[in-house]
């Protein structure tokens, strides 16, 4: 055992670099951790519009193959009623906050949607 500790195993597995393209890392990790927030926000907002265009299209599918059964056609139209009314609500959610973040607060504070999120630091 004493004699494998005495080895140098530097050139075996080989060396680590940093990557080349080292700009973008040059954030600091606030501006990075922000971006991230931010992007996780809009990305939340548009897979809720999907999720309620899906739900519309199932809807609209459950009423065609309804067959004229009053039961499955008021399930049909309730699922559309609903889906309709979730789009309604995410496309208002997405302009009141687009519309505080640019004309009320005009860009001091920002909750991911049109402009970046900026974390606060403790000065060095």
């Amino acid at each position: 055992m004493k004699h494998l500790a005495a080895v140098d195993i530097t050139g075996i597995i080989g060396q680590i670099k940093p990557p080349s393209d080292a700009g973008v890392y040059s954030d600091p990790v606030n501006v990075g951790l922000g971006k991230i927030i931010s992007t996780g926000i809009q990305m939340f907002f548009f897979v809720a519009g999907l999720a309620t265009l899906l739900y519309l299209l199932l809807g609209a599918y459950d009423w065609i193959s309804s067959g004229g059964e009053k039961e499955k056609l008021q399930k049909a139209q309730n699922k559309i009623q609903s889906a309709v009314i979730g789009l309604v609500l995410t496309v208002v959610v997405v302009v009141v906050l687009a519309t505080l973040e640019q004309i009320v607060l005009k860009g001091v504070f920002c909750a991911g949607i049109t402009c970046g999120i900026n974390l606060p630091t403790v000065a060095p």
